[in-house]
């Protein structure tokens, strides 16, 4: 590189920590018969963790911005990369996550029980890592389309690392097809940036008008190419399958990472261009709208328990587009109140994913360890055997349902705010609707996660569990620091809101309005510490009201019942049932079973089996069909070498023949 990387430099750190991430699991993979490779990937990971999250903050809080070339010879222009406002604050996330499910991975997937797969997992999660953080700095299309195309066969190692599972063979395969369908959208946006400016580097912020006619189709192109890594509805047909496929460290990596690497090249596209027309910003807030409802709907059907962690994602990155939307009206419309709610409220509520969602990704981890299923239905009670995990799930799970005190809270009251105060007086009064949208969401996430964790914590074994145990220090350490970022990033959210603080800046056209005179931070912050502490005190007060008295123990859900047993529990399908029911038109859920008829009917069996709508009534069939159309293709397929010899050779004619 031209600059000097000096140490002291917080864009140097982040360069190191990148490294340091793409070579921790090499060790390991070449000579793990001398080295402990997957502790020595681990503490690797970790100091690329420190090193990559310290350079980020401080990159954040100076206001920095460092560019660096590469000094290639390769015929696409400078190698730019550079670390801005926008780039470090999503390097946080990816440094953090990285750090924790690799010390995670100790416990989880141990070298010594799976020698197989375990030095392959363990390279590719740091490659993986490495691949999105270089994804964030690349300041030169074709450098960020390396870095991305590598970042998407990781992925695909990963997801597929249990590849003598067929499910899972399908799974990969499926990623593989969407997300390189996605990268065909990035070809057409860094061709036509290409065409515009004549190079591959970025234009500077701002700098294009929205008027030239390539603009619509280079921002439709970013939202294929990028939305598709997002899981944005309907380009999420990958994400619920390889989600569930993958190992839960992997999962909590994709899920609270990967997917905010689609939402940041929406971003970064859309800050190219001088002013953004309307529809831009309708075009996306309709987008996420129609993600946040359909995904927490999904979520809700769903009886594999990462099935309905993935569908919860499709949910919550619906809801930080909401907030871009929003706030890409304001920005077209002026007003800048509501541009700094919605980018604010979308910026901080993906920060906070990155912290919830790994956490649930983690515990459903050290559940299914401990249980040996993902089926929701086959567990119960489990919050005795796991007390800690059980603790340390429920802060996820009212973190994801944007309950106080916990932080998921936080981000949703910003984009209120901005429905309920300016987008009432804006120029598109319309926008107000998204308010009693997003309520609906939330009601259905809250009955969503009550009923993950009622059936999977609460009530009465359903079975013997094989492993009833508590995950080590190496599943519990990680659990327990994302918990504690849940809970401190909701009492006292006026640090994050600082570090989002310079990116919205940096977005906006429009200089942001000043966020403390929009919403009673102070009292919001109060109001959330006096409730946090109430909640604390309430729970010590219980335990030392247990401590003092005699406890006599019983199952939950008896419901008045003598001897209640586990066929008479709830089970997940039932407790969302009557939600399920009504947004039969999105879930399209197969059901199975004969009808009750007469006074004393025989025993008979239900299945309820959700479906991928899209994917099984739309896609599929397109596939199938396009396989019909071009059978006739499949007769140059027989197996004859020397026939194969003669097509390469009349396309070589052809080719020189064309050529001169």
């Amino acid at each position: 590189m031209e600059s000097a990387l000096d140490g002291g430099d917080p864009a140097s750190q982040i360069l190191a920590a990148v490294v340091l991430a793409a070579l921790s699991g090499l060790p390991g993979l070449t000579a793990r018969r001398f080295l402990p490779g997957q502790l020595l990937a681990a503490v690797t990971a970790v100091c690329a963790a420190l090193l990559g999250v310290s350079g980020a903050l401080r990159m954040l809080v100076e206001r920095r911005t460092a560019t660096f070339i590469i000094a290639w010879t390769l015929p696409f222009g400078p190698g730019d990369i550079a670390v801005d406002p926008l780039s470090a604050l999503f390097l946080i996330p990816v440094f953090l996550v990285f750090g924790c499910g690799s010390l995670y991975a100790l416990g989880y997937w141990p070298a010594a029980a799976n020698r197989a797969t375990e030095p392959k997992l363990t390279f590719f999660y740091g490659l993986l890592a490495a691949a999105m953080a270089a994804v964030v700095v690349a300041r030169n299309g074709v450098l960020l389309l390396m870095a991305w195309e590598v970042m998407a066969l990781s992925a695909y190692f990963l997801v597929t690392v249990e590849h003598r599972d067929p499910a899972v063979r399908q799974a990969g395969i499926v990623y593989l097809v969407a997300t390189h369908a996605g990268t065909a959208g990035l070809f057409v946006l860094f061709s036509l940036l290409r065409g515009i400016t004549g190079s591959f580097l970025f234009p500077a912020p701002h700098s294009l008008n929205p008027a030239l006619v390539p603009a619509t189709v280079l921002v439709v192109s970013a939202l294929v190419g990028f939305g598709a890594k997002a899981g944005l509805m309907p380009l999420h047909l990958w994400l619920p399958a390889a989600h569930a496929s993958a190992p839960s460290h992997v999962s909590a990596l994709m899920s609270g990472v990967m997917l905010k690497i689609g939402i940041y090249g929406i971003l970064r596209a859309v800050s190219f261009f001088a002013a953004v027309p309307l529809w831009w910003g309708g075009t996306i807030l309709v987008t996420g709208a129609v993600s946040a409802l359909t995904g927490i709907v999904l979520a809700a059907s769903q009886r594999d328990m990462k099935r309905l962690l993935a569908c919860s994602s499709i949910e919550n990155i619906g809801i930080i587009a909401l907030g871009i939307g929003t706030a890409l009206v304001g920005e077209a419309t002026g007003d800048a109140p509501l541009f700094t709610l919605g980018m604010t409220g979308a910026l901080l509520h993906l920060l906070n994913h990155s912290l919830f969602k790994p956490l649930l990704f983690f515990g459903a981890g050290a559940v299914i360890h401990a249980t040996g299923t993902r089926e929701i239905d086959r567990m119960g009670g489990l919050a005795r055997s796991m007390p800690r995990t059980a603790l340390l799930f429920l802060a996820g799970a009212v973190a994801i349902c944007g309950l106080p005190p916990f932080n998921g809270f936080v981000g949703e009251f910003l984009l209120y705010a901005g429905f309920f105060g300016e987008a009432v007086s804006a120029p598109v009064p319309l926008l107000a609707l998204a308010a009693p949208l997003l309520a609906l969401v939330g009601g259905v996430a809250v009955v969503t996660f009550v009923k993950l964790y009622g059936v999977v914590f609460l009530g009465t074994p359903r079975r013997a569990v094989p492993h009833p145990h508590v995950p080590g220090w190496q599943m519990g350490v990680p659990m327990g620091l994302l918990a504690l970022g849940c809970l401190a990033a909701g009492i006292a959210p006026a640090p994050l809101l600082r570090l989002v603080a310079p990116a919205v800046a940096a977005l906006g056209t429009i200089p942001p309005a000043a966020l403390e005179a929009l919403v009673p931070l102070g009292w919001l912050a109060a109001g959330m510490g006096l409730l946090g502490g109430a909640v604390l005190l309430v729970g010590v007060l219980l335990a030392l009201r247990l401590q003092r008295t005699a406890v006599v123990r019983g199952g939950t859900w008896g419901c008045g019942y003598l001897a209640p047993s586990p066929r008479i529990q709830y089970t997940g399908v039932s407790f969302a049932d009557s939600l399920v029911r009504q947004f039969d038109g999105i879930v399209a859920p197969r059901r199975e079973g004969p009808a009750v008829a007469g006074i004393f009917p025989t025993p008979a069996s239900f299945r309820f089996v959700p479906t991928e709508t899209i994917l099984e009534r739309i896609i599929m069939p397109l596939f199938r069909a396009a396989g019909l159309s071009f059978a006739f293709l499949r007769r140059l397929q027989h197996g004859r070498l020397h026939l194969y010899m003669l097509y390469f050779l009349t396309t070589l004619f052809l080719l020189m023949v064309w050529a001169h």
